[in-house]
């Protein structure tokens, strides 16, 4: 018999992405079902108010797989991913996603498959789309596109907005997400750090991809800059927790702050060559390395930028 399945879709007062979001979801967990695998779709509305509940009944009224609804009042993504942990105690497998991305056709299958034949955890690749068309420095910058790898390809480090989890290893491992990244993030970062240093395996699976609706309000360069500030703050932060006794703990400080001074310097030269040039992608790439690298700098001493506090 196939492991159980859930795949868990977080939100905080974004209506019309949960909306767009569980049919889709719904068609690859039925996809995912005709295959022999026990699927659900579980949405975890990280208001309060519970906003999103409306919209997630009545898609579950019409669904052809359960879909459930938690409300988990708590502020931060980290508790809601705990949440998603402590309602799935009883399913042996977890897929994330977030609730602004829309997965390509059989990605749920792709991601199922993956994990048959690699074990451990399954990592697949996100694909930004955009609301608007961004500005050139946006575009000449290259800051939406990630990484890619071939399938089958070990990953160290993994955000959840396309992560499966093999709960009974989870679970072996007591892992859960730090309530004290709620609101910088980085709990991800974090989770999956400590997975892999506690002996687990994260793989990559190309072909699952996920598309991420990217809106205007993100495709601006303040956004870009303290996104890579934040990023930063959040390694540094969590190569501490990782680490293993104040030796490690010292090595990786210094390594992180060397880090954070060569990428501030290299960003910096950059910046200066992008300008003397009139090359509009070096002045962008090296304002980026900089913000990052003054990010991972401070982030040794303990600075965190908020980025999801709320107001």
């Amino acid at each position: 018999m196939k492991p159980s399945v859930r795949v868990a879709v977080l939100t905080y007062r974004r209506p019309d992405d949960i909306a767009a979001a569980i049919p889709r979801l719904v068609a690859e967990a039925v996809t995912a079902t005709a295959d022999g695998w026990d699927v659900d779709v579980l949405v975890i509305d990280n208001d309060a108010d519970a906003s999103a509940r409306k919209v997630v009944t009545q898609a579950a009224a019409s669904s052809a797989v359960p879909v459930g609804y938690v409300v988990e009042p708590v502020s931060g993504i980290a508790a809601a991913r705990n949440r998603a942990l402590t309602e799935s105690s009883e399913r042996d497998l977890l897929v994330f996603i977030d609730d602004d991305e829309r997965p390509v056709e059989r990605w749920l299958s792709l991601l199922l498959d993956a994990h048959q034949a690699y074990g451990g955890a399954v990592v697949g690749p996100v694909v930004s789309q955009f609301d608007s068309e961004p500005d050139s420095w946006i575009s000449s910058g290259g800051f939406f596109t990630r990484r890619r790898m071939a399938t089958g390809s070990p990953v160290v480090v993994a955000a959840t907005n396309n992560l499966l989890l093999d709960l009974r290893e989870i679970r072996s491992f007591e892992l859960e997400f730090d309530l004290d990244f709620g609101l910088s993030g980085g709990s991800d970062t974090l989770f999956t750090r400590e997975l892999v240093a506690r002996g687990g395996r994260m793989t990559w699976c190309d072909e699952a991809v996920v598309y991420d609706i990217v809106p205007a309000s993100r495709t601006t360069r303040r956004w870009v800059l303290l996104r890579a500030l934040r990023s930063g703050t959040s390694w540094s932060a969590t190569s501490l927790r990782v680490a293993k006794g104040s030796g490690q703990r010292l090595r990786w400080q210094l390594r992180d702050f060397g880090s954070g001074i060569a990428r501030v310097a290299g960003g910096a030269a950059r910046w200066v060559v992008g300008f003397a040039t009139r090359n509009e992608g070096l002045r962008a790439r090296g304002a980026r390395n900089l913000a990052r690298g003054a990010g991972l700098a401070a982030g040794v001493f303990g600075y965190r930028y908020q980025e999801y506090k709320r107001t």
